[in-house]
């Protein structure tokens, strides 16, 4: 079951020449993509700076509005959402961003920092706060000591343990992970994937995970959908879809990806020019003038996302038009 779905989101930005300046134009950031989040299970979101999976992230947390398209959460609509249902809402989706140390109040103790969305969106007595903070630090992997140590005093794994437990004191549905471990030394990284991978199996909680970190992502993710320019390219099943990319720009991250065994070979693929700018998208495929193999329909028709063996992709080389125009 579904427990987030996005039909046809898209933000556009108008941009501005200046405090009095006429528009620039209009970044459409994210351009009419749909996705699920199912219960239990992770959605790993991909792509290049500026592809849009931030902005994506951003609109699911309710801190933009969207210019089109809906988001559903358990089948009901946000935008007719009532006051109880917003709140309702905003109590079952909660957060882990990159900067562990950014996203704590360095002048709060632990306690008071895991409790604050308790003590903001509850009523519970200050026993049964000092309760649940101590059974979230055992959750994440933190002893009972640390409730009364500041920030600083932690290491920057331990700092993301906290950040978790937080983002679990309303006891989600679902977690947004923003780029949750690029911040943090490698060797601590796949702890905290391992912690939230537990996490997951014990609590039934369902992620959108956000990240440059090819790996990771499909380490933890059950299906990824790929991202390019505020579109999506390719989606499907996460372990198929690392194995073996289909879409020309995938398969470039993931020759670009670190391998998951030193002796692992894979075919170098480098992309050519830089991402252009979002005010100005090339037309057809956004794609084509960095792709090797890019045809004339390439410049001319967008691809429409489409069913091919299993998983999703926008791409010509996999449609008869585009079989037809080569």
């Amino acid at each position: 079951m579904a427990v987030l779905e996005a039909v046809e989101l898209s933000k556009h930005f108008e941009t501005r020449r200046g405090i009095f300046g006429g528009s620039r134009g209009t970044v459409k950031a994210v351009d009419g993509i749909s996705f699920s989040v199912e219960s239990g299970k992770t959605l790993g979101l991909v792509g290049e700076s500026g592809c849009g999976k931030t902005t994506t992230a951003k609109m699911v947390l309710g801190l933009e509005q969207p210019s089109g398209g809906v988001i559903r959460f358990d089948g009901h609509n946000l935008e007719t959402l009532d006051t109880d249902g917003r709140r309702h809402y905003r109590k079952s989706v909660q957060a882990v961003f990159q900067d562990p140390y950014a996203s704590l109040n360095p002048r709060m103790r632990i306690s008071e920092i895991i409790a604050e969305p308790l003590v903001t969106n509850e009523t519970v007595s200050s026993a049964g706060v000092a309760k649940r903070v101590s059974e979230l630090l055992d959750l994440v992997g933190l002893p009972a000591r640390a409730a009364q140590l500041f920030p600083h005093e932690f290491s920057g794994g331990q700092r993301q343990r906290i950040a978790i437990a937080r983002a679990l004191a309303l006891s989600p549905r679902l977690v947004v992970l923003d780029e949750p471990v690029s911040a943090l030394d490698v060797s601590i990284r796949a702890q905290i994937l391992n912690l939230l991978v537990d996490l997951q199996a014990e609590l039934g909680l369902a992620y959108l995970f956000i990240a440059h970190d090819l790996a990771a992502v499909a380490h933890l993710s059950h299906m990824i959908i790929v991202m390019y320019l505020g579109k999506i390219v390719e989606a499907g099943d996460a372990r198929d879809l690392a194995l073996d990319p289909k879409h020309p720009y995938t398969q470039a991250l993931f020759s670009a990806a670190l391998p998951s065994h030193p002796n692992e070979r894979r075919e170098e693929v480098i992309l050519r020019g830089e991402i252009p700018s979002p005010l100005k998208p090339p037309s057809g495929c956004r794609f084509h003038p960095r792709c090797v193999h890019a045809m004339p329909a390439c410049a001319v028709e967008a691809p429409e996302l489409a069913a091919v063996d299993g998983r999703f992709l926008a791409c010509h080389l996999f449609t008869h038009e585009g079989i037809k125009g080569h």
